[in-house]
């Protein structure tokens, strides 16, 4: 295995430095010819996004159940190298980040009182049926499709072909040798840049939460300078971790944040309406699958207000998964060798997407009803805000503020850190072992690229971080759609050969 860095390294720096110092020198300009690519690719392309994501869930579906669903991520007699609940725990924190904190109650209260998803009148119980959902659909089994796919990519041909855990390597049944050479390293830089902005992204809402929950409870003030002291004092926290190698330390913050996202989960449900949040969750679970083929083809091409929510909402969240995959997707990779095909696809798909969808029937119920019940005026509030003014409604207030406020801490050292990782690795050939000065390397520009997205923003910072995901993710769907043809052409060799084996086994 090369340890050393490689040309896919200097040209991913490259063009993230150009980004970070042209957002820094020029951000009106830099805001502004992103938010024109942005409503370009959303306009003329919202229905590419819409279809792409749908075609990888029933691709996802369609393996599972197939023939192929008994080969293994691995040797046939390989064994999972965890246990089934193990392995559902790491799946469900490559998931449960910051995002989910952020968008708790915020999204819901949005959907329900701001501009719902099918114009109905806000406020009503119409639209709080729509605006559950809607967000199940955005964080359930299209999301956690994405991851799939591509996670199931990389773990088949790393681990049962041996290949490096690159995504240009997952290409070479279709690509041949040109997957190691020049457009190999292209689709390997196009994978590093969605996964530097996807995650950049995730540290600039961090960064604004942080910022929103202290001003919040202290009065602290909403602005870049805050933001910024809270990303370099974070980053400088990741930074050790990353260049002093403190594993150790990290498995225990994740450990930790599981427990408090579980802590803060269960008081919420407790101290809440919870009669009313269990009630919710089912009947938005039975909507949610009852209009699942009708929101994943939503477009309304008639109906200009609603066309401009779904692409200010579903494409938004589309290309942010999309822009998380190579990330999240090489996470999950790592930890499923030894599951075949059929557990693997179930268990990332439906999972997951239950533990997502039970986190905002909590958040997302309660913020609901404090607004029904006119508590406070959530919808008035900046969306940084909504999680810490519903916890305050509820006993214990300031503590569960202080924990959501601690569990987005770690959140953004572990994500951070694990990124590095990631990034280190993609850029030097697969390496297992990438050295520090890389991984400083990508810590550093990953800051930079969350600062200069919160500092060309300005008051819009916001809208800066959604219009550059939804850009870094067209290419990267592309690749996704060519790893999906190079994964069943390599799945029907080796099951033929599969076939081929087990009668030679039987006529002997």
């Amino acid at each position: 295995m090369n340890h050393k860095v490689t040309g896919v390294f200097w040209w991913s720096v490259a063009v993230t430095l150009i980004v970070v110092l042209w957002g820094s020198f020029d951000p009106d300009n830099f805001g502004n010819i992103m938010e024109n690519i942005r409503s370009f690719l959303s306009t003329d392309f919202g229905w590419y996004y819409l279809l792409v994501v749908t075609i990888f869930l029933v691709v996802c579906v369609a393996l599972g159940l197939s023939k192929y669903g008994t080969i293994k991520l691995g040797s046939p007699d390989s064994k999972p190298d965890y246990s089934t609940s193990t392995w559902f725990a790491m799946l469900f924190s490559a998931g449960m980040g910051i995002g989910l904190v952020f968008w708790g109650s915020a999204e819901p209260i949005s959907h329900f009182m701001t501009s719902t998803p099918e114009g109905t009148e806000p406020g009503t119980n119409e639209a709080a049926r729509d605006a559950l959902r809607y967000t199940f659909f955005h964080w359930g089994l299209h999301a956690w499709a994405i991851y799939a796919i591509v996670a199931l990519g990389i773990a088949y041909f790393k681990f049962r072909h041996r290949k490096p855990g690159l995504i240009s390597a997952t290409l070479s049944p279709i690509l041949g040798k040109k997957a190691e050479g020049p457009i190999g390293k292209i689709i390997d830089v196009i994978a590093i840049i969605a996964t530097v902005v996807g995650v950049a992204t995730t540290l600039g809402l961090g960064a604004i939460q942080i910022n929103g929950g202290l001003s919040f409870l202290t009065g602290i003030s909403k602005n870049f300078t805050v933001q910024f002291i809270i990303v370099i004092i974070v980053t400088i926290l990741f930074m050790f971790s990353a260049w002093s190698g403190l594993s150790k330390g990290i498995k225990y913050l994740s450990n930790a944040n599981l427990i408090l996202a579980a802590i803060l989960l269960l008081m919420l449900l407790f101290f809440g309406p919870t009669v009313y949040i269990l009630n919710t969750f089912v009947n938005t679970l039975g909507l949610y699958i009852q209009n699942l083929p009708q929101m994943s083809f939503r477009l309304a091409p008639l109906n200009e207000e609603n066309r401009q929510w779904i692409d200010n909402w579903t494409i938004y969240y589309w290309a942010w998964w999309i822009a998380w995959s190579p990330f999240v997707g090489l996470f999950i990779a790592r930890v499923s060798r030894g599951r075949t095909i059929r557990e693997f696809i179930f268990g990332v798909l439906f999972v997951p997407s239950l533990v997502s969808m039970l986190w905002f029937a909590v958040f997302g119920t309660s913020a609901i009803n404090v607004q029904q019940n006119g508590l406070a005026s959530l919808q008035n509030l900046s969306t940084e805000t909504v999680l810490f003014a519903t916890l305050q409604e509820f006993p214990l207030g300031i503590i569960t503020c202080i924990l959501g406020l601690l569990l987005i801490g770690i959140f953004f050292i572990t994500s951070a850190d694990s990124a590095t990782f990631v990034l280190g690795m993609q850029s030097t050939n697969g390496s297992i072992d990438p050295s520090g000065k890389v991984k400083l390397t990508w810590g550093f520009l990953q800051a930079a690229v969350a600062l200069v997205l919160l500092y060309s923003g300005g008051e819009t910072a916001l809208t800066n971080l959604q219009n550059m995901l939804i850009i870094v993710a067209f290419p990267f769907s592309i690749i996704i759609m060519m790893m999906i043809a190079s994964l069943i052409k390599a799945l029907g060799i080796d099951y033929q050969n599969i076939k081929k084996t087990s009668k030679e086994k039987t006529t002997s």
